[in-house]
């Protein structure tokens, strides 16, 4: 069932039951109040004739003794006076006796005779008795006439709410018409945002994600044509160079063929190194889940980095001690990182370099790795390019990928990368990364 019949539905339903009520307690109030009135009006027909028997001139008694005064009727009522004697003095009618006898109880009662019911009110006033009555199908008729009037204005209100009720669900819904026309309009490559100009409050939050989500599949297009595009352009060179090795491996022998044969295994450890750096940096941009429950704490990342490094332990200079806290990112991202700035330090001192290890925690809420290094230094122009992907110095060997790794890295989770220039010379890395709160990790060395 859509959202508007639901709506039509479930709106009409109750709009109706609530009319329907109120037009039945109206109506039930109506006819009780319909009924006391005529009730009353019955009775007052009897009192007023009492009082005007109790004015009438003694001559006029003399000849209600000798034969009933006729009252001239009145339309739907019927009267009858009666002496203390039980003789009737006047009436309206001389075929409703029965009708208009004197009862044993005074007050109001119903009749029957000839099938046709009446509503009887006998009254005592000075010694005579009045009994006035009323037709009740006359009674029914005009009740039937009263209802019918009071009931068409409830009919057509009823029908016009439900009219302005499927009127107001229409149009109101007619945003979600226009919205589900736009997106069925656009093309499946087409993933701008869809405009929010004029959408409902309702809509917008609903239109904002959407948006969001295009956003996102956006991004993950554009990833996987980067990816798609590194890959092509950064294994080109080496499976060219592989290719060609080989081929040079198959015409010569002796050394020469084992030279070819030494190059093209270089080339397949840069190719080799070049994969697992692309799809490295894949995931990390993909945001796929790397965290497995291990508490990433400051000393066991130095100490990973160092071991895949794969550098003499005596080419660092590491602190004392490291700060009792927990990192907010996976361990392995955080090794990955500090491994990335250790290798470009250790290439870029130069053979034999020693590297300085150091750390700075600003009040638990972050940290930062210093990597120095004992090279050359850089150009201003060279610092700006360092972190752009791909990029390499002239003499330097690599993939050109891992400080971008390492500026994802710190991206994804709130942190940052810097290089500065110190003092006494070389190049010092920065990588800040956040710390969690109210976790500290035991003192590690």
């Amino acid at each position: 069932m859509s959202l508007r019949t639901r709506l039509l539905v479930t709106l009409g339903v109750t709009l109706v039951l609530l009319w329907g009520l109120a037009a039945a307690w109206l109506l039930r109030d109506l006819e009780e109040q319909f009924v006391a009135t005529l009730d009353q009006r019955l009775a007052q027909s009897a009192r007023m004739v009492a009082g005007l028997m109790a004015q009438l001139p003694q001559d006029v008694w003399l000849e209600a003794d000798r034969r009933a005064l006729s009252i001239p009727p009145i339309e739907g009522l019927a009267c009858q006076v009666h002496s203390p004697r039980g003789e009737i003095m006047a009436r309206t009618h001389t075929d409703l006796e029965s009708i208009l006898a004197v009862g044993e109880v005074g007050g109001h009662a119903y009749r029957e005779e000839g099938g046709v019911t009446w509503r009887v009110f006998t009254y005592e006033r000075g010694g005579l008795t009045i009994t006035t009555a009323d037709r009740m199908d006359e009674r029914d008729l005009l009740l039937g006439n009263v209802i019918k009037v009071a009931t068409v204005p409830f009919v057509v209100a009823m029908l016009g709410s439900l009219v302005a009720l499927w009127i107001g669900v229409v149009r109101g819904l007619s945003p979600l018409a226009r919205l589900r026309d736009s997106l069925a309009r656009r093309h499946p490559d087409a993933l701008a945002p869809v405009a929010t100009y004029g959408v409902p409050g309702e809509l917008r939050p609903l239109v904002e994600t959407l948006n969001g989500l295009l956003a996102r599949v956006q991004q993950a297009i554009v990833r996987e044509q980067r990816f798609t595009n590194d890959a092509a352009h950064e294994l080109r060179t080496p499976l060219t160079a592989i290719k060609t090795h080989l081929q040079v491996a198959s015409r010569v022998e002796g050394e020469a063929a084992r030279d070819a044969v030494g190059y093209a295994e270089e080339g397949v450890e840069r190719l080799a190194r070049i994969l697992d750096q692309l799809l490295m940096l894949a995931r990390v941009e993909g945001r796929l889940a790397f965290e497995d429950g291990t508490p990433c704490r400051p000393a066991d990342v130095v100490a990973l980095a160092l071991r895949d490094s794969g550098a003499a332990t005596a080419r660092f200079e590491l602190p004392e001690a490291w700060p009792q806290v927990s990192l907010a990112l996976p361990r392995e991202l955080a090794v990955a990182a500090l491994r990335n700035l250790i290798d470009n330090a250790l290439r870029h001192g130069g053979e034999g370099s020693h590297v300085t290890l150091d750390v700075e925690c600003d009040n638990h809420s972050t940290l930062t790795f210093r990597v120095i290094d004992q090279g050359p230094g850089v150009d201003d122009e060279a610092l700006e390019q360092m972190a752009r992907r791909f990029w390499r110095a002239s003499k330097q060997h690599g993939s050109g990928l891992g400080l971008a790794i390492v500026v994802a890295i710190a991206e994804r989770f709130g942190g940052d990368l810097k290089f500065v220039r110190p003092v006494r010379g070389g190049l010092e890395a920065r990588l800040t990364f956040p710390v969690q709160a109210n976790r500290t990790a035991p003192e590690g060395h």
